[in-house]
């Protein structure tokens, strides 16, 4: 999948020194890390681009798994339930087989109906219908 991510010129500020960036959807201050840049580009891009309602986007979501608490990078809600799944990773960090397995071991929590993976650069999603999943190039029309 290609996304083209509009052009974007976030808050940011030094606190301490140390980088922050305000958080669109959680609505403050976050340290500004390779990650955080990654995931503030998608929400600006669901946000302004696909025009998902920022009020059912969340961020850093607790889940969790079995014994463990993990935190999914975006989860995009409709109708009240998880709809889109988004694991960030930095731009430098590659695509892997694991990065697949953290989003589907989400997944199992979460039964989204759309998986995507991105480092910014590289994106790759994918569209859940039971059992079968399937590659998709672009992202779903919120209506």
């Amino acid at each position: 999948m290609n996304i083209q991510f509009p052009k974007y010129e976030p808050q940011l500020k030094t606190v301490d020194q140390k980088p922050q960036i305000w958080c669109l959807v959680r609505k403050k201050w976050i340290a500004f890390t390779k990650e955080e840049w990654v995931r503030q580009n998608w929400l600006n891009y669901l946000i302004e681009v696909m025009k998902y309602p920022a009020s059912l986007i969340a961020v850093e979501k607790e889940i969790h798994l079995g014994e463990l608490k993990k935190r999914v990078d975006i989860l995009v809600y409709k109708n009240s339930a998880p709809w889109i799944l988004i694991e960030c990773k930095e731009q430098d960090v590659t695509l892997s087989e694991q990065t697949i397995k953290q989003i589907l071991s989400y997944q199992i929590v979460l039964q989204t109906g759309v998986l995507i993976v991105s480092n910014g650069n590289d994106t790759n999603a994918f569209q859940i219908n039971g059992a079968q999943i399937q590659q998709i190039t672009q992202l779903p029309i919120y209506l």
